[in-house]
């Protein structure tokens, strides 16, 4: 394997990137309110600006292996995936006007609370204790992932890259807040963009223009758009994409703590609709820059895929090679590239420390010293408290970063397992704000069989292999491993691992609602439903009003009677 060292440039890039983040938590720590109430610490006193939150709302759902990935797709499989973002536009509306509204009107530091109060204490804390797994786990595969790839074609030592961006993370997110971690997404989104930027721009004047790379690209297949297969066991189509992106748009930014927190970091609705809006052109330019790289890198590669020769051992590594190929002789440029990749890690593993904090202080601490002292904690306590979870939280994300190198090929299955939790979550917010039976245990019913259907469509053997578009090697001078192409073959597969992966939180979604209905529906029929105890502040609009008028014929009843 090829390897390119980093230069003196390229570390003092690196180092300044890091610095500039520890002191943005710096400063946040002795301003203002000084972090001192949970409400600043938390929400940022909900005084932020949208454009920053927009922002943040972008870098949060965006990580280092987003970065690296997507260009790798598009270099294997084309461009086609970009069709995702259409099914983000398609559903934002529905964010926008049924969940955010639910969230503002009862101001709840953890989501999961909602469940706890439509539900009952065991769906929130299901609920609450499926993200707190998920957000460990996955903030411990950013960390690794990317430094494992760096680390084979620059040199970088991954143990170095987990702990310098582990440490810092977990630093200025610690002692800063909320409002820390926002301003440093912004730096950090920005300097996503310059480092992705830089790919398309130097291959542009590399290869003599745009319209050369995507001559280049066409010809190898690459720049597809119009699939409109309905056969869900196509992997990629415009009714996967936009279904799946859709699924996943609602499960993000809808019933996650991560960005529900960050819209009431706003002052008010209006202001939260304006910054979900506003993150879909810093999330389509983010994703152009990535897509634009994939296809210029296709254009250097196309006759000799660095993966079948051997330079490299994984189409992740993609990016990376190909900047310190291209652009290694000028100084700073690859630390650039790197820092950049760091930008993502450490955005997103500072989204899930503060996140973890608001819901492990309000689903599992307060109950617990409410129970053991009969009194409810201090603001100053409070705060006290949110620092510590914090800090410890991302201790627990750097030590499973390195336990993460054990898992071997078990990183791709542990990936899915984080995407397919992300239905099923949405599958019983929905369920709950949308009908009026659903109860607990049609809740917990549902979002397990939602689950298990998912996890069976993700894992289940034996599943055919992926039909890659095919690669080229006649202009390698040596060929040291040769890794074919993988097509349909002829064998019959069940169904359901023949699906397609965008479907695998659709049906988890399904599933759930239609699970939890029909159980809690059995159940009300033997315990009743007593309208009075259910708060119209839970439920869209169209079902609070309906409650509010059957619970009014009600009383009108009873005073007759």
């Amino acid at each position: 394997m090829d390897v390119h060292l980093l230069g003196v440039w390229d570390y003092v890039v690196i180092s300044t990137v890091l610095l500039i983040s520890s002191g943005i938590g710096i400063y946040c720590r002795f301003t203002g309110g000084k972090q001192s109430t949970v409400g600043e610490y938390l929400f940022a006193d909900s005084n932020m600006h949208v454009v920053p939150v927009a922002f943040s709302l972008m870098a949060s759902t965006v990580s280092a292996i987003s970065l690296l990935g997507n260009a790798s797709e598009i270099y294997t499989f084309g461009l086609q995936f970009i069709i995702l973002f259409f099914g983000y536009v398609i559903v934002a509306p529905i964010a926008s006007y049924v969940y955010l509204p639910i969230f503002f009107q009862l101001r709840v530091t953890s989501v999961y609370e909602y469940l706890g109060k439509r539900y009952g204490t065991i769906a929130r804390l299901i609920g609450s204790l499926a993200y707190s797994l998920q957000m460990i786990f996955y903030s411990g595969l950013v960390l690794y992932a990317p430094a494992l790839a760096l680390e084979a074609v620059t040199g970088l030592s991954k143990n170095v890259a987990i702990l310098s961006i582990g440490l810092v993370c977990t630093f200025y997110s610690s002692i800063g807040g909320m409002k820390a971690v926002i301003i440093t997404d912004v730096f950090q989104s920005l300097l996503m963009f310059g480092a992705l930027a830089s790919i398309p721009i130097f291959a542009i004047r590399q290869s003599g223009s745009l319209a050369e790379i995507w001559r280049v690209a066409k010809e190898g297949n690459r720049t597809d758009l119009l699939n409109f297969e309905i056969d869900p066991t196509v992997r990629h189509s415009w009714f996967s994409l936009i279904i799946g992106g859709g699924i996943t748009f609602l499960s993000q930014n809808c019933v996650s703590q991560t960005q529900v927190q960050r819209y009431l970091t706003v002052k008010d609705l209006k202001r939260a609709r304006q910054a979900l809006w506003l993150q879909f052109p810093i999330i389509v330019g983010l994703n152009l820059c990535t897509s634009l790289s994939g296809l210029a890198i296709y254009a250097r590669y196309y006759d000799c895929d660095p993966v079948s020769n051997g330079s490299i051992t994984s189409s992740d590594q993609l990016m990376p090679y190909y900047v310190v190929d291209s652009t290694g002789h000028i100084p700073g440029l690859s630390g650039l590239f790197v820092a950049g990749i760091f930008s993502g890690s450490l955005s997103s593993l500072s989204s899930s420390l503060n996140c973890l904090a608001a819901v492990t202080l309000e689903d599992y601490l307060k109950p617990v010293y409410h129970k053991l002292t009969g009194s409810h904690p201090t603001d100053s306590q409070l705060s006290f408290y949110s620092k510590a979870i914090s800090f410890g939280g991302g201790i627990i994300c750097i030590g499973f970063a390195f336990l993460a190198q054990l898992l071997g090929g078990v990183l791709q299955a542990a990936l899915t397992v984080i995407g397919i939790l992300g239905g099923p979550l949405l599958g019983i917010f929905t369920l709950g704000m949308c009908t009026i039976n659903a109860n607990q245990k049609g809740a917990i019913m549902g979002f397990f069989s939602g689950l298990t259907v998912c996890l069976w469509a993700a894992f289940g053997r034996p599943r055919p292999g992926l039909p890659k578009l095919p690669v080229r090697v006649d202009a390698c001078h040596q060929i040291t491993a040769q890794h074919n192409v993988l097509q349909n073959e002829s064998r019959e597969y069940f169904w359901l691992y023949r699906l397609s992966y965008l479907y695998n939180g659709f049906i988890g979604f399904i599933c759930t609602l239609v699970v939890g209905f029909m159980v809690s529906w059995i159940s009300n029929k033997f315990t009743g439903l007593a309208l009075e105890n259910t708060d119209p502040d839970l439920f869209v609009p169209c079902v609070a009003r309906r409650i509010k008028e059957r619970v009014k014929c009600n009383q009108i009843n009873m005073r007759s009677l």
